[in-house]
Formats: structure tokens, C-alpha cells, sequence
């Protein structure tokens, strides 16, 4: 497991260079940027941090195991094209959004859990995702 510490609030443009020199094959990579403060707030959905194309593509040749990031959506929702998704999904990668309290969390050193309901048939829902310190 691997957090990526995005420690100035206002860079919303995660591109892959974020990424490079670490070691990240086979790893949950949780990206966190401090956006979870403004949940429950109107500015939770207004230009929220996100993934580039570039990023995605990085990750997935790098086989992550799981990509999770602590705002509304991995993708910028400014247009219709969702590259980052199709990109991590296409490969089998799953995304975590609207994560909260990675803060809390050391850089290495845990085991990362995304628990999905039972649920068929549908496109998004709510997992129960925590961290458990090793």
C-alpha cells in the first residue's frame, strides 16, 4: 500500500508525475490531497483534485492493484469523458472515491480493505473502505 501525499490544496491536477521514482507494482495507491475537509459543503463538488489521462495510464502500466483518492470523483467532471475511469477499469484496476481521513494514515505499513455490498448489476456503489495498521 502506498499513499501519495498531495500536500499543497491547491493543485486539483494529479498528473503521473506524482508517481514516478516509487515503487508502486501490485499496490493499493491512495491519493491524498486533503479534499475530504469540504465534504458535506457545496465546495466538495466544485473543482475538486483529479487524475489525469497521464497519471492513469502511468498506474495501470505499473499494475496497481487499486487506485483511491479522497475527493468526489478520480476523473475532472468539467466535460463529458471520463479517461482516468475507462483507462484504471479497462485494466482491471478498481477506483475508490470520496475516501476521508488518510491523514490518519502512515505512507507504508497497512493493509487497505474496499468491502462492496453484495449488489449486482449496478455501476457505482458504496463500499466500506478502511485501513488497518500492520
Amino acid at each position: 500500500m502506498k499513499v501519495i501525499r498531495i500536500d499543497d490544496m491547491n493543485i486539483k491536477v494529479i498528473d503521473e508525475t506524482f508517481f514516478k521514482g516509487i515503487e508502486l507494482v501490485g499496490k493499493a495507491v491512495l491519493v491524498h490531497t486533503g479534499w475530504d475537509k469540504h465534504w458535506n459543503t457545496d465546495q466538495y463538488f466544485e473543482d475538486h483534485p483529479h487524475l489525469t489521462r497521464g497519471a492513469a495510464e502511468y498506474l495501470a502500466e505499473r499494475k496497481v492493484a487499486i487506485v483511491g483518492i479522497d475527493s468526489m470523483n478520480i476523473d475532472c467532471t468539467r466535460g463529458k469523458s471520463r479517461p482516468v475511469h475507462s483507462i484504471l477499469l479497462g485494466a482491471d484496476i478498481p477506483i475508490v472515491e470520496h475516501l476521508c481521513n488518510l491523514h490518519l494514515l502512515p505512507e507504508r505499513g497497512f493493509r487497505f480493505y474496499a468491502v462492496p455490498p453484495k449488489i449486482k448489476k449496478m455501476g457505482s456503489f458504496p463500499v466500506r473502505a478502511f485501513g488497518e495498521l500492520l
